[in-house]
Formats: C-alpha cells, sequence, structure tokens
C-alpha cells in the first residue's frame, strides 16, 4: 500500500504531530503521514487501512491509536473502534472519546455499557460541545428502547432555545427534530428540521430534504381537511325552515275551517269554533318546543 499523492507530513496537526516526538525522526515522518492519509481519504475502508499501517509502525502511541480507533468508528468497525479508543485513552488520558465510544457500544446492542460511559465522572472535563454529542447519542439509546419522548427530553438543554448560534446546534437541532419525529410530534420535528437546514450550509446533514418532506405532508394534510362552510350552510337551512312552517301553517288552517263548521253545527257558538282550532294547530309547534330543535342534532354532533 503506497501514501496518495499530495499528502505529506507537514500537513499534519501541530499537537498531533508534537506527540510523535517520542519516535525517530524518519519514523515520525511515515506515521505522520499514514496519519494524514487516513483523515484525508473519504472512503471509510480505505481511511481505516490507512490508519492501520499508522498503528503498525507506532503501536504504544496515544495519538496514532486514537487515529485508528475514529477511522474503525467511521467505517463501522464497532468492536476495533472500542479497542482503539479504550487504549488510546488509557495511553492519552483524554476522554473527548467518550461519545465515539458509548455510540460503539449502543451499535454492539450493548446499552448498559454505554450508558455507563455516557455518565462516566470524567464527562465534566468534556467541553461543552462533547458533551452535547454525549446527550446526543443519549438520545439515540432512548429511543432505541421505544422511548422516543425520553430522547427528545434528553436533547432539551438551555442551548436549544437560546438563540446563539454554535459551530454544533445543527447536529442539536437536527437529533432533536430526529426524536421528536419518532415522538409522533411531526408539525414540531418540521420547525427543528427547517432551523436545523438554516445552520448547515454544507448539507454536513439531510435536515433540508427532511423539512421539505415533512413540509409538503403538512400542505397535504391541510389541503385535505374538510371545508366547513357547507356545513354552516345546512345548519342554517335546517334552523330557518322550522321558523317559518310552524308559525305559517297555523296562520291559514284555522281560518280555514272554522267557515265550514259552523254550518253543521247550528246549536253551537260560532265564536267558540275559531279558538278551539288554533289550540290543535298550535300542537306540532309545542312539540317542536319541548323536544329536539330541529337541526339540533346536526349541530350537536361533532
Amino acid at each position: 500500500m503506497t501514501v496518495p499523492e499530495g499528502v505529506s507530513a507537514e500537513q499534519l496537526d501541530p499537537q498531533a504531530r508534537a506527540e510523535l516526538r517520542t519516535l525517530p525522526g524518519d519514523l515520525a515522518e511515515a506515521v505522520a503521514t499514514w496519519m494524514v492519509a487516513a483523515a484525508a481519504e473519504p472512503d471509510p475502508d480505505r481511511a481505516y487501512e490507512f490508519a492501520t499501517q499508522a498503528r503498525k509502525l507506532a503501536a504504544r502511541v496515544g495519538v496514532v491509536r486514537e487515529t485508528a480507533g475514529v477511522a474503525a468508528y467511521r467505517a463501522g468497525r464497532w468492536a476495533d473502534a472500542l479497542a482503539e479508543l479504550r487504549t488510546a485513552r488509557r495511553l492519552t488520558g483524554r476522554v473527548s472519546y467518550l461519545p465515539l465510544m458509548a455510540d460503539a457500544e449502543r451499535a454492539l446492542g450493548r446499552t448498559d455499557r454505554a450508558l455507563a460511559l455516557i455518565h462516566d465522572p470524567d464527562t465534566k472535563l468534556l467541553d461543552r460541545a462533547t458533551q452535547i454529542e454525549l446527550l446526543i447519542v443519549e438520545s439515540g439509546i432512548r429511543r432505541d428502547q421505544g422511548r422516543a419522548a425520553a430522547g427528545a427530553v434528553a436533547l432539551q438543554v438551555p442551548e436549544l432555545t437560546d438563540g446563539i448560534p454554535r459551530p454544533w446546534s445543527a447536529r442539536l437541532f437536527y437529533a432533536y427534530a430526529d426524536a421528536l419525529y419518532d415522538a409522533g410530534r411531526r408539525e414540531e420535528a418540521r420547525d427543528w428540521f427547517g432551523r436545523a437546514a438554516a445552520l448547515d450550509p454544507d448539507e454536513e446533514t439531510d435536515a433540508g430534504e427532511r423539512y421539505e418532506i415533512l413540509d409538503s405532508i403538512t400542505i397535504e394534510d391541510l389541503a385535505e381537511e374538510p371545508d366547513e362552510d357547507p356545513g354552516a350552510a345546512d345548519d342554517k337551512d335546517l334552523g330557518a325552515e322550522p321558523d317559518k312552517d310552524p308559525g305559517a301553517e297555523p296562520d291559514k288552517d284555522p281560518g280555514a275551517e272554522p267557515d265550514k263548521d259552523p254550518g253543521a253545527e247550528p246549536d253551537k257558538d260560532p265564536g267558540a269554533e275559531p279558538e278551539s282550532a288554533p289550540e290543535a294547530a298550535a300542537g306540532p309547534a309545542d312539540d317542536a318546543a319541548s323536544g329536539p330543535a330541529p337541526g339540533g342534532p346536526a349541530v350537536g354532533t361533532p
């Protein structure tokens, strides 16, 4: 295996290069070159091969084992990543690898070990960005356990809503949106995916794509909602008709019937007949007033 063209030891981070000073000059140069190649290689598996070459040359240098562990993690080699990062932690005393180690344990299905790393006493030594990464891993674990709501709660930190953009805000917003989505809170998820996309101009995440998908779903849902106007018109029609019929009928019928009846019964007082007819005609109107009003069930039905 050869080092890719354009890669040189001088490209290595100065702090990492300083940790290679315990090696002989030529060896340090070769190790640094392999480390640069591993960091620059876009293909995860090939990057791991480059990191492995560096480890073969300097297995007792912490930064070399760290490089191998990160490369293994990127390649999805969870067991290898854990082995390398544990060794790097022992050699360097650094705990910045805890998020990667916890996520590797999670990927291997060892939830208890992952949570133990997340709540390691040394986490208080981490900078805030790394602590947020640990919370993102914890959120993923809670969701793996079927506790999506708890996954969202794990990310409800002050930095989520203080309005101050940070280099890692897009990752925090994206993870929170993902947790909300799994919890069934789609509209809130859409909002947070949009916020993540706004802070991710390089599109390191697919926040923009997920926002557009959820936004189109929301628009379709709104388009499918029934129009309320036809229902309102029906309510008006049902309520208007009873006002006309009960009142109109008694006015016509009482006047027509008395003209015929007085001739058939001469012994009765003609003046009494008009009074009894309106009372009989008023019966249906009374029933309507005492029972369910026309249109009432339609209004009362959800």
